[in-house]
């Protein structure tokens, strides 16, 4: 029993996800505007590390750990910088656009999803990381289904590759649109998919825009707690099928979303300080770091050059269409208001 106890089997793995969460945290304060996260970069340091040598038995129960255990962990110190009161500070107009681009991204992206014959969970997992938050999407939606590591790397890669390009594009055609800085910042906001890049293609129109993309990225990130909850009810349903048992139904309910949940409802009671609030969401990205790179650490980039370029083609169409959705509703909220 006392073996079993044991941390020390779990060190080696562990400590080399940690150290390639140090290194991927401090390579992104190099890159300008944090365009690419510490997320992406550990995920590609791991991937890399596992081409060039498959890490052996002796890191893999501390790599185990990290990419399961230590995901939930911060998936639950998520919850406590989640504030639900945000919705009533940026108003309803980026919640009708955030309705339509959710609506978007996984009713149409299922279909692209079959066409591209790719696994539910997957399709899935671009389709949040594309119409919520991107990394941290993923992350916290990825353990309630039981995701396979390689469908989190991939997915992560299919947002991240469709954001750099955003990144890049974004300013440049709302300037040529003659968009206004508040209706920029809500298609900023609400279209472009990692916090980083919203930052950086926000910013990058003007500083009134950035300000405002940022708080309409907020209310958007509140979009994980319901998302959470419905993917966790269908993956329990998909279990239990076939189940007469209800016992064996109740073990697959996902305590740590409920965990997930209370720390949110406390924070937007006040009851959490900003202090801790603060300290628990730098945690909470750091440990999401270190899953990622523990993720990245049993996934090949072999695989991802041969069997991820339907993954990638399903980033690619959800997010295009994603960024014109948003934009038609923005025009028809304008000319609404033209109207009134």
């Amino acid at each position: 029993m006392l073996k079993r106890l044991s941390p020390l089997p779990y060190l080696p793995g562990l400590s080399l996800a940690l150290t390639l969460a140090f290194i991927g945290t401090w390579l992104a304060h190099f890159i300008p505007f944090g365009i690419i996260s510490a997320s992406v970069i550990a995920l590609f340091l791991g991937m890399v590390l596992h081409t060039i040598r498959q890490p052996g038995k002796i890191l893999q129960q501390g790599i185990g750990f990290a990419s399961k255990r230590l995901l939930k962990l911060a998936i639950v110190l998520l919850g406590a910088s989640l504030d639900i009161t945000t919705i009533m500070q940026v108003g309803g107009r980026s919640l009708m656009i955030m309705l339509f681009t959710l609506a978007t991204c996984f009713g149409i992206g299922h279909f692209v999803g079959k066409a591209l014959h790719l696994n539910w969970k997957m399709s899935n997992l671009i389709s949040a990381g594309t119409g919520i938050c991107g990394g941290s999407a993923i992350a916290a939606i990825a353990p309630v289904i039981d995701a396979e590591d390689r469908d989190i790397a991939f997915a992560m890669g299919a947002t991240f590759l469709f954001d750099m390009v955003m990144i890049l594009i974004f300013p440049l055609m709302g300037h040529a649109l003659g968009m206004s800085d508040t209706a920029y910042g809500l298609w900023a906001g609400t279209a472009v998919n990692d916090t980083s890049s919203v930052v950086a293609a926000g910013y990058g129109f003007s500083e009134a825009a950035g300000d405002y993309a940022v708080m309409v990225k907020l209310t958007r990130t509140l979009a994980i707690i319901p998302t959470v909850l419905i993917f966790g009810a269908i993956h329990m349903r998909m279990q239990g099928a076939g189940r007469n048992q209800k016992g064996h139904v109740q073990s697959s309910i996902p305590y740590f979303i409920l965990l997930f949940l209370a720390m949110a409802g406390l924070n937007s009671l006040g009851i959490i300080p900003q202090e801790l609030s603060a300290l628990l969401k730098t945690l909470s990205k750091f440990l999401m770091v270190t899953a990622l790179a523990a993720i990245g650490l049993k996934t090949s980039l072999a695989d991802l050059r041969t069997s991820g370029g339907a993954a990638m083609a399903h980033g690619f169409i959800i997010s295009l269409l994603v960024v014109v959705v948003a934009y038609l509703v923005i025009y028809a909220q304008q000319e609404v208001l033209l109207l009134i």
